[in-house]
């Protein structure tokens, strides 16, 4: 883990992304736990690219409104969490 509680849960839910080859060509790739974070792509690099980009999204909407977010590998960004006063960096 990185020590960054965001990169970690990123990190965490690009490692579930499924994807899968359409008959156009094309890519599509989900995350299962994460329902509506879907991405599209003419190759899947692109595919995966997106799919972080709308993984992000969701999660920082998700924390605005206080949405339920699933607990990832531990991850639990439902909980508080404590930041040190600058000071005592």
């Amino acid at each position: 883990m990185s020590g960054n509680i965001l990169s970690d849960y990123f990190t965490a839910a690009m490692t579930r992304a499924l994807y899968e080859r359409l008959e156009d060509g094309d890519y599509a790739g989900r995350i299962p736990e994460l329902v509506g974070v879907v991405a599209f792509g003419k190759k899947q690099r692109e595919c995966e690219e997106a799919l972080r980009s709308v993984l992000e999204d969701w999660v920082l909407v998700g924390l605005k409104k206080g949405h339920e977010l699933p607990v990832l590998e531990g991850i639990d960004l439902n909980k508080e969490i404590a930041i040190a006063p600058l000071e005592t960096m």
